[in-house]
């Protein structure tokens, strides 16, 4: 394949290029280092335009093929998490409490391969947008580039992105069409009680005992609320609450998520944790404030869009390594932001070196380096098959 073939050439300065970015990990809004450094490659590569400061840190390169034509855009994002590394690698954060555990690293490196390829080769007629976008993790970095005005600046008729599983064989692309990512929410709740020594609880109303419940009580709001065949998830993932072992304390908070993929579930699961949360409050004589913050929509992949991503992923790596990914996952995208203003879809590319390899959002993952070629390849191929000279 001759896209494959041109970017395998520099895939040893892709895999620099991603390492420097794993030593070097910036958070959501903080990729001043990660933005700067995409900025000067695309000038370097000679990309037509590079246009920095779109949500923050954003970057959107532009490069024209040889002849006019429509437009296109390839979306990579660039932030890290703040997770302190286990991986041990030569080349781990720098650092400490931040890492790019979820390969966004990688994702920014393989939409800069193939820039590189584009912008040398100009293969196409039309306009392809690079969009690098900041803080997808949890801070919703696609809404504000979507608020921004960024498909009225830099008009496109479809948008597509890809990210790495390791949990799947290596240089095998996963697809499917509608939800491939579910809708994602935070859940605090604040639970305000009357504390008493531990040993006079009679004092008090206990608003650990209250957490308890309403911990308890959560596991029943998809298992018995939830149409079996839906989906749904309510997960308390952190209790802050006392101080020391015999003082029942003033407060607790409640910390966790909540997942979906059609928008009336969501609504169910929203109402349940609020109902829960301040009935059973009530009944102990106590209060629950409950905030339940809708961070992002699911990500939904357009029939059309689906099907021209499949025939480039199969130009780059053979039909039968292009699976139907039979499960949508219940992780969040905020792909899903631009999604919901274009046609487009959003591929998973797998990644794994062995079974027993480390997850994204783990700290021991590290990106696998080998499918480097194949994820700049694939977006280089969508361009030339989209907009054919």
């Amino acid at each position: 394949m001759p896209v494959l073939n041109r970017i395998a050439d520099f895939h040893q300065e892709m895999t620099g290029w991603r390492h420097d970015f794993h030593q070097h990990p910036e958070l959501a809004f903080e990729e001043v280092r990660t933005s700067g450094i995409v900025a000067d490659k695309l000038r370097e590569f000679g990309v037509d335009e590079v246009i920095t400061g779109i949500a923050k840190t954003g970057v959107v390169g532009v490069i024209r093929g040889s002849a006019p034509g429509p437009a296109i855009g390839l979306r990579a994002d660039m932030d890290a998490l703040p997770i302190l590394e286990e991986t041990g690698v030569p080349y781990a954060s720098k650092t400490p409490g931040k890492m790019h555990a979820c390969g966004h690293d990688g994702h920014t490196t393989m939409l800069l391969g193939a820039a590189k390829y584009l912008a040398e080769t100009r293969n196409f007629a039309g306009t392809v947008y690079l969009l690098f976008q900041p803080a997808e993790e949890n801070f919703g970095g696609g809404r504000v580039m979507v608020e921004e005005g960024v498909f009225t600046r830099f008009p496109m008729e479809r948008v597509f992105g890809i990210h790495n599983w390791p949990g799947h064989k290596a240089g095998e692309f996963l697809w499917r069409v509608g939800p491939v990512m579910a809708a994602v929410g935070n859940i605090d709740i604040t639970i305000t009680g009357k504390g008493a020594h531990g040993a006079m609880p009679n004092n008090g109303n206990d608003p650990i005992v209250i957490a308890s419940q309403i911990v308890s009580a959560f596991q029943s709001i998809v298992a018995r609320n939830v149409e079996p065949l839906e989906s749904g998830v309510v997960t308390i993932g952190h209790i802050r609450g006392g101080h020391t072992h015999n003082v029942i304390p003033e407060t607790v908070l409640l910390q966790g998520t909540a997942r979906w993929f059609k928008p009336e579930v969501g609504d169910l699961l929203e109402q349940k944790v609020r109902d829960l949360a301040t009935g059973i409050a009530t009944a102990y004589g106590a209060k629950a404030e409950v905030q339940f913050t809708r961070l992002y929509p699911a990500t939904v992949n357009e029939e059309a869009s689906t099907e021209l991503a499949k025939q480039a992923a199969a130009a780059v790596v053979g039909e039968n390594r292009v699976v139907f990914m039979e499960k949508p996952t219940m992780g969040g995208e905020d792909f899903s932001f631009m999604l919901n203003e274009k046609p487009g879809s959003y591929l998973m590319l797998g990644g794994q070196r062995a079974p027993t390899d480390a997850n994204v959002h783990h700290p021991k993952y590290d990106f696998n380096d080998e499918i480097l070629p194949i994820g700049a390849s694939y977006f280089a191929t969508l361009a030339e098959q989209l907009l054919p000279r």
